[in-house]
């Protein structure tokens, strides 16, 4: 099924009953109030757990001594939102599997954060992303970078606790406020005081709820239908099974290619930039755990594809024997699967709550690591750097007021959301699109060693301009033409495995017969490719003013900050290519070496292609702090 052309399967007929709000029962609440007891007592245990002797180390990245299957189920949870459980059974059911080929893009979307990413920012031993940014380039671009983030994560934090409560409240009547304080507080308290290492544990039981409470719904909603067997039959015969859609136009919503490839970039700019999973790569505690935790990622995050698939199959299936209420075709596609999980669940006590407490495990992991990041940026890159003698004591102590402090600006958040109505799904984009611009900002410096500064903050500036430009002018023309703007090329929380992709899809205009032409046309790229557009102009405009103020020449460049992607190409190709071709490898080219290759120098001189003498620069300030001595180079050809 093409999902290009086609919208979803006809929906069912609806029954002439209204649907009376769901309510629960005593033992719902009892579930519920386990996870958040449960969740909040872990925390607490962390926190208490050697009171008074926690630094600064053990706040921020749990003193790296973290093991590989928490930090992984803890990559898996902080992205796996609320938003997302309900977002992605509701595509499925309206759309087809098409969806389902994202798993595709997960396997380059890890491998390259597992392999390029991961070895440069463990071996600089950061503790901060932007950390980077300043060792690379410098201080401004590193304010940038985390500036930006602030901004990103702020809008995120308060739109995932609002958007999900909402719709709660919607469905099953529970009382929108009451979860939003309830989650904010829990979320608040726990990762305040306990820092890193109880958001770490409290995700891991979290992430086991969230299996379970789907599992939970596969299970009985199969069993109602006849069978997985017969899930698929009827999913087949109304033509909900894609096939592999090859089409090659980017405007397409979904493709294969656009799922595949677009989506790793979506991928990159989650798993490999952002700073709530970089700072938990950093907690490991060895390079090689980091590296073993971002692998175990993959299988954990086809399973979970896989599931919301299948809900969404279960769910379709389901309405073809037991129609909809008025009310239920009427709801809103973030409700969709609250409404089929209370209708499949009734008169099974505790069921339905432990499916709630599956959406509030998505909620509070993904808030936690929100409050926790924003926390470690402020703390390292916009107050250390200028008061370098804080004691430990001070440091800690103020850490944990941070994130207080983002706690209380969450909540303000969700109540500014509520109030925003249809510029609400703007909010929402932001955290999309400001996800590629800082993919490409890291890729410019990594990839590219006669980037500078100057090329830096003014391909960042682009690249949000263009994210922007592109998002708020699809906004507005949805708007504009009268047009919902949840159409097949996009749906308010409907689709995907993460907010990111969630929030990229709301920007996109709805399908018409007739298709768009000139600005329209830009503005129904596919959500999938803003990353990559994004990123790429960064990259474009970075280089192209970097040459023409002069690259690197007369200033100094990291050997550790550079990413040797020419000596790794020319590595995989046979010796008789290499001489064919006049190349060296990267263990003959003098002139890579003294660039990426310090330890390769010996008696504590490094010489340029050109025998420019290089100097053994002392490590001072903050953002050299831990990082072990490095040459850096005064002049180099590259």
């Amino acid at each position: 099924m093409s999902v290009a052309v086609s919208t979803s399967a006809p929906l069912p007929p609806a029954s002439d009953t209204n649907m009376v709000t769901s309510t629960f029962s005593l033992v719902d609440y009892v579930v519920f109030v386990l996870l958040l007891v449960l969740s909040l007592a872990i925390g607490l245990y962390h926190a208490y757990r050697g009171w008074g002797r926690h630094t600064i180390g053990q706040l921020l990245l749990a003193d790296r001594k973290m093991g590989c299957f928490p930090v992984a189920l803890s990559l898996l949870a902080t992205f796996q939102s609320a938003v997302a459980i309900l977002g992605v059974p509701s595509e499925i059911y309206r759309f087809g599997t098409q969806y389902w080929f994202l798993g595709c893009s997960y396997f380059l979307g890890l491998l390259i954060p597992a392999h390029v990413f991961i070895p440069i920012f463990y071996r600089l031993h950061l503790t901060s992303a932007y950390e980077y940014l300043e060792l690379r380039f410098n201080k401004a671009v590193r304010v940038c970078g985390t500036v930006t983030f602030i901004f990103q994560m702020v809008i995120y934090m308060g739109v995932v606790l609002y958007a999900p409560s909402l719709a709660l409240n919607a469905v099953t009547g529970f009382d929108l406020w009451l979860s939003v304080l309830t989650l904010g507080i829990v979320c608040t308290v726990y990762t305040a005081l306990g820092g890193l290492k109880a958001v770490i544990w409290t995700d891991v039981f979290q992430t086991l709820v969230m299996f379970l409470g789907q599992l939970v719904v596969i299970i009985v909603g199969s069993a109602k239908v006849g069978g997985l067997g017969h899930v698929w039959d009827v999913a087949s015969q109304h033509g909900l099974i894609s096939g592999i859609e090859l089409d090659p136009d980017p405007f397409v919503r979904h493709t294969f290619w656009t799922l595949a490839f677009g989506g790793v970039f979506m991928m990159l700019s989650l798993y490999g930039v952002n700073q709530a999973q970089v700072q938990r790569y950093l907690s490991s505690r060895t390079e090689k755990a980091a590296v073993l935790s971002c692998y175990a990622v993959f299988p954990c995050q086809q399973v979970v594809l896989c599931m919301g698939c299948l809900i969404g199959l279960v769910m379709f299936a389901y309405y073809q024997e037991y129609p909809m209420s008025t009310q239920q075709t009427q709801a809103a596609p973030d409700q969709f699967v609250l409404y089929f999980v209370m209708d499949l669940l009734r008169g099974l006590p505790g069921l339905p709550g432990l499916f709630v407490a599956c959406l509030f495990s998505g909620s509070l992991s993904t808030i936690s690591s929100a409050f926790n990041s924003l926390a470690t940026v402020t703390m390292e890159d916009l107050i250390r750097p200028w008061f370098p003698h804080f004691s430990e004591v001070r440091a800690t102590m103020l850490s944990r007021i941070i994130a207080f402090g983002y706690g209380l600006l969450c909540l303000g958040m969700a109540y500014i959301s509520s109030q925003m109505g249809p510029v609400l799904q703007a909010a929402i984009s932001i955290f999309g699109m400001v996800g590629g611009p800082l993919l490409g900002l890291f890729c410019l410096g990594m990839f590219f060693p006669c980037a500078n500064p100057p090329g830096a903050i003014v391909g960042l500036l682009a690249g949000l301009i263009m994210a922007f430009w592109i998002g708020i002018g699809s906004i507005v023309t949805s708007m504009g033409s009268g047009r919902a703007p949840t159409p097949s090329n996009g749906s308010s929380f409907s689709l995907p495995s993460n907010l990111t992709a969630v929030t990229m899809a709301t920007l996109m205009p709805s399908t018409t017969i007739s298709k768009p032409t000139g600005l329209q046309r830009l503005y129904s790229l596919s959500y999938l490719w803003y990353s990559a557009h994004n990123s790429t102009t960064v990259i474009v405009v970075g280089l192209a003013v970097s040459l023409l103020s002069g690259g690197m020449r007369g200033r100094t460049l990291n050997p550790r900050t550079i990413y040797p992607v020419l000596p790794k190409l020319v590595a995989l190709l046979p010796t008789s290519c290499q001489k064919r071709l006049h190349c060296k490898t990267h263990s003959q080219d003098l002139s890579v070496d003294t660039a990426v290759f310090p330890e390769k120098v010996s008696n504590g001189m490094l010489r340029g292609s050109r025998d420019k003498e290089a100097v053994d620069v002392p490590e001072e300030g903050p953002a050299h702090q831990g990082i072990s001595p490095t040459f850096i180079v005064q002049e180099t050809s590259l």
